[in-house]
């Protein structure tokens, strides 16, 4: 069961919303962007019938479907939506106080520990090149092999990227990570090669 709370009053004021929507079987979704990082925002979006993904965990309610999305539920726990009127008429809020607390720990296992961070850290920064960085295998008793794809292949920056931003930010998290290692042959600048 999902640890997300919907107040009556949020409640009503969403399936007044979908009542408008003219759209049979229409319920909404709630999902974290970027959950665990300090940029999370969590958002309700509406969800016609079809547009959930398989994943989502379906919370029934009385009027109408929430679709929780998969990756952001763990980060959902203990959040309240809530809908709150004042003078100036009301609006939803929608408090997740555990949205930006990371989901790994020490004694996550190394792998994960890593992807997390990739996922929340490194390539929130190098999408913005079209790049994405992902961990292929850990070598040597910490050593981790990463792969960059996008924007990242054959280009020259991505040793100085390597060793001075995702080395340095993975090895400040993650004590026993010795190194990283760079699985992309750059040589190539036609199109980077494995």
């Amino acid at each position: 069961m999902s640890a997300i709370t919907i107040t009556d009053a949020a409640h009503d004021y969403l399936a007044d919303l979908l009542a408008k929507q003219n759209t049979p079987g229409i319920g909404i979704r709630i999902f974290i962007t970027q959950p665990g990082t300090q940029y999370a925002e969590t958002c309700i979006a509406y969800c016609k019938p079809g547009e959930q993904k398989p994943e989502d965990t379906a919370l029934a309610l009385k009027s109408f479907t929430a679709w929780i999305d998969a990756m952001s539920e763990p980060f959902l726990d203990d959040a309240v939506v809530d809908y709150a009127t004042d003078r100036m008429g009301g609006q939803l809020t929608i408090k997740a106080p555990n949205a930006k607390v990371p989901m790994v720990n020490e004694d996550s296992p190394l792998n994960e520990r890593i992807n997390y961070y990739l996922q929340t850290e490194i390539n929130p920064g190098l999408a913005s090149h079209g790049g994405q960085v992902s961990l292929v295998d850990i070598v040597e008793e910490g050593i981790a092999v990463l792969q960059f794809g996008g924007g990242c292949q054959g280009c020259g920056m991505v040793d100085v990227t390597l060793k001075d931003g995702v080395e340095k930010t993975l090895m400040e998290r993650i004590p026993e990570l010795k190194g990283v290692r760079d699985v992309t042959d750059h040589s190539n600048r036609e199109n980077a090669y494995y």
